[in-house]
């Protein structure tokens, strides 16, 4: 009897194209409408006791190949801690190697945080007196949800999964909230005091659902619609944006995840041409204080001043600090292991991510303090 392999829930992802023994082809699935793939998430069921092989065929073609080197996939048994296991890229197939050890057993390309985690977490929020609303509707009609807590006069927008597939973005707004809502934590105290924070926990909650790597449900990729979103493909952004206008932004904080560099670093408003020299001290501010809060952040390697190329100025790094004059940055965490505080059985984890999410904090203070 052979075991079998599904990816038949919210964030899952593969496609079967053969089993035999102890091994499996696969192919990871494309975005829907749109040209990208690289996240996986899928269930192995009947495999207790078997040395799995699993081959993902098409991930040469994936959209960050280059990213497989040095790569080990995640694995659970109950959905709760996701360990690494053995993984090899050679001659354009990923293939993974694993003892499973229960019947059923999960593979993802990064710890998972479905639908169902997202709204605990909302109802957590609420619970907790944070006020939670819906800014907007996605393509397809699921609700852009923002979390609000804090009553100062500066306006602080963290945003995170622009790339559904990023999901270290929503272990990181777990860590960020969990502070937030600390009562006996002074620095969340402070910033409560200082700024109205405004968290998008999941901005492209349809790709999410469907498993994608990038793209929304319409294949647009969110994060390069800021100058000028379609309300039509791009609702998403443009209700964000809507509700950005209604407060207006002092700092903004987009939250992503890159799939070939092994470190956590941070691409500022300060590499904009059009960047003020306020801008500018506020993202040095931001990096001189995390990197004294969190030992995995550095600033040596990081995205080159000209990343983005002609569509730059999409980008919610760019284009909310022109557009309100606030300092903008991206923080980048990797799909692999940071190489400044490596976990041989972990690798970048959620719970680094969510660790990373706390640390934060006191750098936008930092900044809010100048």
């Amino acid at each position: 009897m052979t075991f079998q392999i599904d990816a038949d829930f919210d964030t899952g992802n593969i496609e079967v194209r053969a089993i035999a023994g102890d091994r499996a082809d696969l192919a990871i699935r494309v975005d829907s409408n749109g040209p990208w793939f690289q996240w996986f998430h899928f269930r192995v069921s009947g495999a207790k006791g078997r040395t799995l092989t699993l081959r993902i065929l098409n991930a040469a073609a994936s959209a960050y190949a280059e990213g497989w080197a040095g790569y080990r996939a995640c694995v659970s048994t109950d959905r709760e801690r996701w360990v690494r296991t053995e993984t090899e890229y050679k001659a354009g197939v990923l293939e993974i190697r694993h003892r499973a050890t229960a019947d059923d057993i999960w593979f993802a390309y990064f710890a998972p945080y479905n639908l169902a985690r997202h709204q605990a977490l909302l109802d957590r929020m609420a619970a907790a007196g944070a006020k939670v609303d819906a800014i907007g509707k996605s393509v397809e009609g699921r609700a852009i949800s923002r979390i609000t807590v804090g009553q100062g006069p500066l306006q602080v927008w963290l945003l995170g999964r622009q790339h559904s597939g990023e999901t270290m973005a929503s272990w990181w707004m777990e860590g960020a909230l969990t502070r937030l809502l600390d009562p006996a934590d002074a620095v969340a105290a402070r910033l409560l005091e200082t700024a109205t924070v405004h968290l998008v926990p999941l901005v492209n909650i349809d790709g999410a659902t469907k498993g994608n790597l990038r793209g929304n449900a319409a294949g647009i990729d969110l994060n390069r619609q800021w100058h000028g979103p379609d309300p039509e493909r791009a609702p998403e952004v443009a209700a964000v944006l809507c509700a950005m206008d209604r407060t207006g932004v002092d700092l903004m904080l987009d939250v992503h995840g890159d799939e070939t560099i092994p470190h956590v670093f941070i691409d500022g408003c300060d590499n904009d041409p059009a960047a003020t020299p306020a801008q500018k001290t506020g993202v040095a501010a931001f990096k001189a204080a995390l990197l004294a809060a969190n030992p995995a952040f550095q600033t040596k390697i990081g995205y080159d001043v000209t990343y983005g190329g002609e569509a730059a100025p999409g980008m919610a790094t760019r284009a909310v600090p022109r557009r309100y004059g606030a300092v903008g940055m991206t923080l980048e965490m990797p799909f692999k292991d940071s190489l400044e505080m490596p976990d041989p059985v972990e690798g970048w984890s959620a719970s680094a991510s969510a660790r990373m999410g706390a640390d934060c904090l006191g750098a936008i203070l930092a900044v809010l303090d100048r």
